[in-house]
């Protein structure tokens, strides 16, 4: 028993898959939302053209969602987590980290990052 058929698998052939093993122990497959249920010839090919359709879906949303960042990125858009350290800011901590004054927690502290930042970003 499931959910939903594409929280099953990401392609028509891996809902197959999944579904064939199962099926060869005479365990047949039953989807809550779709109201489908394999046990009949009937239900195997609604499975199959819902698997179909789900991959279909999939898809299409994935172009979309690809086609929007080209279009963001286009416009000059930059995806992702801002960084936390500008250039100059990780100059002048390369610059302390010379000086052997300065502790790495204590630059860390200053600059309001962890001292993780610090080694990720090769300023150590």
């Amino acid at each position: 028993m499931i959910w939903r058929l594409d929280r099953l698998g990401r392609s028509l052939g891996d809902l197959i898959e999944l579904t064939n093993e199962p099926q060869s122990r005479s365990i047949d497959l039953e989807s809550l939302t779709e109201k489908l249920d394999t046990g009949s010839p009937t239900g195997k090919l609604v499975f199959h053209v819902f698997a179909a359709l789900a991959e279909f879906e999939r898809n299409l949303i994935r172009e979309r969602t690809l086609a929007g960042l080209k279009a963001a990125r286009a416009r000059g858009r930059q995806g992702g987590r801002p960084r936390k350290l500008q250039p100059k800011e990780q100059k002048t901590i390369r610059a302390l980290l010379k000086t052997t004054e300065v502790s790495v927690q204590e630059i860390a502290t200053r600059f309001g990052v962890s001292r993780s930042t610090l080694y990720r970003n090769k300023l150590t």
